[in-house]
């Protein structure tokens, strides 16, 4: 039984007044369809027009004009710091999702992929903290696959 629908979302900034949050990683922040559980461990559907990314603080439109926010979760991800400016185009032309802050960047956890930044000089600190990876070329969000297809990610 589900105790809440949302068919829409407000952005961060363009809202106030939630009763309730959910806290999502990035992974479950990229959905369509999909049943989530509250902080209150009640269930709410998720049921969008089309495959969305949410951004930490953003929020999920219930049918009944309620609001829930969206808090971006803490990760298991890798602080990289080093010569950033090399470091990043590695990191984006493996098309690895990356966060960019003053001084490092943040990055999934991936042994692969920090070994390979380690061989560029990279030093990595293991952290968990909330992951907010920039935005696709194309516009805000993710961008799907080379397809561009969304039916490869919807959830």
């Amino acid at each position: 039984m589900v105790d809440f629908t949302a068919h829409d979302i407000r952005r961060a900034g363009d809202w106030t007044g939630s009763f309730e949050l959910c806290v999502l990683n990035y992974d479950e922040r990229f959905l369509r369809r999909k049943v989530i559980k509250t902080s209150h461990d009640e269930d709410l559907l998720v049921d969008l027009a089309q495959t969305t990314s949410l951004n930490d603080r953003d929020a999920f439109l219930l049918t009944d004009g309620r609001l829930i926010e969206v808090i971006a979760a803490a990760e298991d991800l890798y602080a990289v710091t080093g010569d950033l400016t090399q470091l990043a185009w590695h990191i984006g032309n493996r098309h690895t999702p990356c966060q960019i802050q003053n001084g490092r960047l943040l990055i999934q956890r991936d042994k692969v992929i920090g070994h390979m930044l380690e061989h560029l000089g990279a030093t990595l600190v293991e952290v968990s903290e909330p992951f907010t990876p920039e935005g696709g070329a194309y516009g805000h969000g993710r961008t799907h696959s080379h397809s561009h297809g969304a039916t490869a990610h919807e959830q």
